[in-house]
């Protein structure tokens, strides 16, 4: 049924008495199963953690071999460097290591039918975030109704659902959480709605997830809760002396209960309070942090970055949002992520906006800890408050969504309450090469090869040599997008593998060309591999090539 119509219905009942006024029906999720192309995982080991990991010297260490398969499973770890230590049941590796420098780490994972292997690349250096995050948002669900609980629920939903066995590993509390100044670092303390920050950053360490938190170098944030800085050197704010806030210290008054005072707030303060939240953050546990504010500047984000490193642990500092692109250089050195747009919403307009149209001027700045962040994934059920619905997306407009954020290296952070995810939904989320694509250690942001307004081909080099393709159907009906590989430098026989199916298709010859049907805004997702030889060749005045030595 139309959501809208769905409402207007509801609206009716309550008139007639049938419903209680401000009774929320709850929404429908539709049967999208007949849409789904990714395979079951096997029963087999399958390991499917990022193959390149980096921390500072001496920063705690937390890193999960995320693997499917059937339990029990047990892990081993060939190569760890020194001050490392694998927990065989759990996969999980921690510990500090002291000495910069490249370590190759063979990992496994085995249960009763077989055993798997992957490499790992770990540096211990200056650069953390060597593939983009990929975790949870609770903004795009929850709102400003954040809570310790739900945070909690959407953490557990990400473990028992399977998705932490594919590399989810964030959960990022947004903003919501704040009370005020206080403890041994004078720093932001929770709400009544977060009763025990550091008791649910161990709780989620143990789980094999991380935490992440929200702030914003103003006054106040966008939600009316205070920021990192005040107007008094002491750390206070005058409206919550004043009485001005609700009992989660949101701003509000009695002839303003919403707030919407709030937003004269949005300023930045006199006395600059960033040392004192990070070390608060380091002191619970925090691993991730969303800096929130606009425009962003050199000065606030610098102020940040230091405040973070000088606490010795590794915290990803990701600003928002629509980072000012004339400094896309500072964005790209001082930070880890970089919003490059404003609020994302669960429609085509915004999706086409902000994927097609938005983010290829960001592909010379987008490398190994510095990611372009195209914001958060609107799949599932996602409401910005506490009414939830279920993504206004087509299936077809979700495959492209995830798609094109999976080509860009975009953070993949979801956004829509864990615990209703519906199996269309997980199965966008845990298929492992879509996932490998976008955590490719090259660290390659797309880009656009082909398009009119009607299509779009993106192209991005993968580490092992081979290519990832999206052909992209920006049109209304159905059309047939292809290509000649000779024409993207492809100069070998080459194999076409379907990704969301996971499935070869075809051995094509680099001048022969592919085609295939793409559904309107739907696409395909492709991987041509090996690529170009990396062997030594040797050709004959006839043209005849003779294999060399590697």
């Amino acid at each position: 049924m139309n959501k809208h119509l769905t409402t207007i219905i509801a609206i009716i009942l309550c008139c007639q008495g049938i419903l209680p006024a401000g009774a929320q029906q709850t929404p429908a999720i539709p049967d999208y199963s007949s849409y789904i192309l990714t395979p079951p995982a096997p029963h087999t080991p399958r390991i499917n953690s990022p193959k390149a990991f980096g921390a500072t010297p001496g920063a705690p260490f937390i890193y999960c071999i995320a693997a499917t398969g059937d339990r029990p499973m047990t892990f081993e770890a060939d190569g760890l460097p020194k001050g490392l230590k694998l927990d065989r049941q759990t996969g999980h590796i921690t510990g500090r290591v002291k000495k910069a420098g490249t370590y190759r780490v063979k990992l496994y994972a085995s249960n009763a039918l077989g055993k798997a292997e992957r490499d790992l690349r770990i540096e211990i250096g200056n650069t953390i975030a060597l593939t983009p995050p990929m975790g949870w948002n609770s903004w795009n669900c929850w709102g400003n109704s954040v809570s310790q609980e739900k945070v909690m629920s959407s953490a557990k939903a990400m473990v028992e659902k399977g998705l932490a066995d594919y590399g989810w590993t964030y959960i990022n509390i947004d903003d919501g959480w704040q009370g005020i100044r206080g403890g041994k670092h004078n720093g932001i303390l929770p709400n009544q709605k977060f009763p025990d920050m550091k008791q649910m950053a161990d709780e989620l360490h143990s789980m094999g997830l991380k935490l992440g938190i929200y702030s914003g170098p103003w006054v106040s944030t966008y939600a009316g809760h205070i920021g990192s800085s005040s107007d008094n050197a002491d750390g206070t704010y005058d409206w919550i002396k004043a009485g001005q806030h609700n009992e989660n210290y949101r701003y509000a008054t009695p002839d303003d209960p919403r707030g919407r005072g709030r937003t004269a707030f949005r300023y930045l303060g006199m006395y600059p309070f960033a040392l004192n939240d990070a070390r608060q953050w380091a002191d619970w546990g925090v691993d991730y942090l969303k800096y929130d504010w606009n425009p962003n500047d050199y000065y606030h984000t610098l102020e940040m970055r230091d405040a973070l490193c000088s606490t010795g642990r590794d915290i990803i500092l990701s600003l928002s949002n629509s980072a000012p692109f004339g400094s896309a250089p500072v964005w790209a050195e001082l930070s880890n992520c970089y919003r490059t747009t404003g609020d994302i919403r669960d429609n085509w307009k915004s999706i086409f906006s902000i994927g097609f149209e938005g983010q290829d001027k960001w592909v010379g700045f987008n490398r190994p800890g510095h990611w372009a962040d195209a914001d958060m994934l609107v799949v599932g059920m996602v409401g910005w408050g506490p009414n939830l619905h279920y993504t206004g997306l087509t299936p077809d407009e979700q495959y492209t969504h995830i798609s094109l954020w999976a080509l860009l290296a975009s953070p993949m952070l979801i956004g829509c309450d864990m615990s209703q995810l519906d199996p269309f939904t997980i199965s966008l989320l845990c298929n492992n090469e879509v996932n490998d694509i976008n955590q490719d250690p090259l660290g390659v942001q797309a880009y656009r090869y082909y398009g009119n307004k009607d299509y779009a081909t993106y192209v991005k080099q993968l580490e092992d040599g081979s290519m990832a393709i999206g052909l992209f159907n920006l049109s209304d009906s159905v059309r047939t997008i292809g290509f000649v590989p000779y024409s993207i430098g492809l100069r070998a026989p080459q194999t076409i593998r379907d990704v969301w199916r996971q499935k070869d298709l075809q051995q094509i010859e680099p001048k022969d060309r592919f085609d295939t049907e793409v559904n309107p805004h739907g696409v395909v997702l492709l991987r041509v591999y090996p690529g170009n030889p990396r062997r030594r060749i040797v050709e004959s005045a006839r043209g005849v090539e003779r294999a060399g030595t590697y």
